[in-house]
This record gives C-alpha cells, structure tokens and sequence, in this order.
C-alpha cells in the first residue's frame, strides 16, 4: 500500500471546503521563505507561479500540494499533516481573514512506510 506523504486534519478539510466553495479551485504551497516561514500556504490555483525548484507531494481534497525543493530536504523523511488554528498569520493564505492559519504536524516515516511512499513530481504545475 503507498503511504500519502500529504494528509490533512478534520478541521483543516472544514476550512479547505470553505474556502474551495467561496475561491474555487485551490493548491497549497510550502516555501519555509518568509512571512509565515513553514506555513503552508493557500491560494486560489494557479495564483502562485511554480518551477523547477518545487516538488509536488500528492493532493488534499482535490487540492494540489506543493513544497521548494530546499523543504523537501528538511521534510522527506516525514508524512506532512495540515492542520488549522485560531490566529492570524502574516501570509498571503486564504484562510488568513477567517482569522485562522493552516499549520504543519509531522512525523518520521517507519522502515516499511519509507519503502512505499507516495511517488513525488519535480517541477511541475498540475
């Protein structure tokens, strides 16, 4: 079975639906730059413009999943879990005016799980 290297929480599925019925189509983005630094960030699809230094990781409710390349490095070795808190980040993100801010947990894969992970893609706008 191939483990998804992307996951998402109950709360954060509520606010992604929320926000896909209000802007549409959506992709998420994980740059570690600066604003929010490890944040992962939402936008309406296609309004951040990708290239070879990002990596897809999978899809979230038909949302696609993106991360640079330097952050992959760092996250690799663990499945991504989006989550959702109370407060405002300092991003461009959608959820930002609902007075919410998507959060990253993380945990390292086991043996077998590291050995049938989730194919990634480089480069590429889906």
């Amino acid at each position: 079975m191939t483990v998804k290297r992307i996951l998402a929480t109950n709360a954060a599925e509520e606010v992604i639906t929320q926000l896909q019925k209000t802007h549409g189509d959506l992709m998420f983005h994980l740059s570690g730059g600066c604003c929010d630094g490890s944040s992962p960030m939402c936008f309406s699809k296609g309004e951040l413009l990708l290239n070879n230094a990002d990596i897809w990781l999978g899809t979230i409710l038909n949302c696609h999943f993106y991360i640079s390349k330097d952050q992959f490095e760092y996250w690799k070795h663990t499945q991504l879990t989006i989550d959702v808190t109370k407060g405002r980040g300092s991003s461009f993100s959608l959820e930002i005016p609902l007075g919410l801010r998507f959060i990253i947990n993380s945990r390292l894969y086991n043996k077998e799980e590291a050995l049938n992970l989730s194919p990634i893609k480089e480069g590429e706008q889906l």
